[in-house]
């Protein structure tokens, strides 16, 4: 079973090693989808949502939401921003960490699973 949280956070950033407009000072407002797997519990549940809310919360949202991405993650690119949130979520209890998935744009997103 796939359980998924949806997350939403404002930020600037500019892209390092990129030449073209991106490489200036701009802001999105970025969607973030978390998912985790595992095996429904007694509970009825995988993951509660409100536990995963508070995980994601403290170790992401509360980092990057209306920060410049660039003092905390290197070329902060959407692909770069997905590694680095796996990373702070990779440990998670309870469940294991599946997919990230964070969009740019209304229609430009990544992908990220460690498989």
């Amino acid at each position: 079973m796939f359980v998924t949280k949806e997350f939403k956070f404002d930020a600037a950033h500019f892209l390092t090693d990129y030449h073209g407009k991106c490489e200036k000072l701009h802001g999105h407002t970025y969607k973030l989808h978390v998912t985790v797997k595992g095996d429904v519990k007694e509970d009825g549940m995988v993951m509660d949502f409100v536990e995963l809310k508070k995980i994601v919360n403290e170790r992401v949202i509360s980092k990057l939401d209306h920060s410049l991405l660039n003092d905390t993650i290197d070329n902060p690119s959407a692909e770069n921003i997905a590694i680095w949130i796996w990373n702070r979520l990779k440990d998670i209890s309870g469940a294991k960490l599946y997919e990230i998935k964070v969009w740019e744009t209304d229609t430009s997103f990544v992908t990220y699973r460690a498989e």
